[in-house]
């Protein structure tokens, strides 16, 4: 929650999960419907490309058609190198072709989008420069995507640092804050081949750390779709994407009353805050 209280922009961040990303579709759909305006988005990974869809001004229909059609094999090249088995060269057509050769700041709705340099393991906030470029960097899982560079940097799977960005709807100034996790009951299966392994010991480690990230938000849809698949989806678009809408539907009550009652949350902050600091100088005065 921010500190100036008065400010009632929305943000949204979309996490990362791979193909169980079709579920931020409905998730959209069911905000729009519900009249909830979107100032500032934020993405990692499969979220980033949503994220980038819909800032674009690409309706929800639009994003659907795409999201129908996706599948692991048509957003890859295989491309066997010392430091990954796969280009996101496909991908990077992909957005061509529906955005246009287009830089991030050119977007109808704020965006952001979160990579991570593998080389200092540093988080990487793109905000500016080539869209297609920062969304296949955002995307490119170390070990089996090629890593993108931008700017002299090997970029990867903005995952490894923030998988749902809130960090990045705060400092673009959004007053309130939305996170949508795709792993929200995390179960992993069992790994049958070399990429299985690497994608798991990468989604634990995620899933970890995203627990903690998600306190920052104002609000967490955190969906439950451990029977999803990480990997592809393409018979499954239709669950999937009522999984989003369905969840978000659901909560939206508590959204519309969260923001209604904020200020309370407000002065509750505002009284923890202050109290620490407080009550010891009252204790050292009184006793002098």
């Amino acid at each position: 929650m921010k500190w100036n209280v008065f400010n009632s922009s929305i943000g949204i961040a979309l996490g990362g999960g791979g193909a169980r990303g079709i579920a931020h579709i409905g998730v959209l759909r069911a905000l729009e419907e519900n009249e909830v305006k979107i100032s500032y988005i934020a993405g990692t990974s499969i979220g980033a490309l949503v994220a980038s869809y819909y800032a674009f001004g690409k309706s929800i229909d639009d994003i659907r058609d795409v999201g129908e059609a996706l599948n692991f094999t048509s957003v890859i090249g295989f491309s066997l190198q010392k430091k990954g088995l796969f280009s996101t060269r496909s991908m990077e057509k992909m957005i061509i072709r529906d955005l246009g050769d287009v830089n991030i700041e050119d977007a109808k709705i704020p965006l952001a989008i979160c990579a991570t340099d593998i080389s200092t393991g540093e988080q990487v906030i793109l905000e500016r420069g080539n869209l297609a470029k920062a969304v296949c960097a955002s995307t490119a899982v170390p070990g089996i995507f090629i890593p993108v560079k931008i700017d002299n940097r090997a970029l990867v799977d903005g995952g490894i640092t923030e998988n749902v960005p809130i960090s990045l709807l705060d400092k673009m100034g959004a007053g309130f804050t939305i996170g949508v996790s795709l792993n929200g009951h995390p179960v992993y299966s069992p790994p049958k081949d070399m990429i299985a392994i690497m994608s798991n010991a990468i989604d634990i480690a995620i899933d970890l750390r995203t627990r903690d990230q998600l306190k920052k938000a104002d609000f967490t849809l955190s969906l439950n779709l451990e029977r999803y698949s990480r990997m592809d989806n393409s018979g499954q678009f239709e669950d999937l994407y009522n999984e989003g809408y369905q969840h978000a539907q659901h909560r939206i009550g508590k959204l519309f009353w969260y923001r209604k009652t904020r200020i309370f949350f407000y002065l509750k902050k505002l009284y923890l805050a202050v109290v620490p600091f407080k009550i010891p100088n009252a204790l050292a005065w009184w006793r002098s």
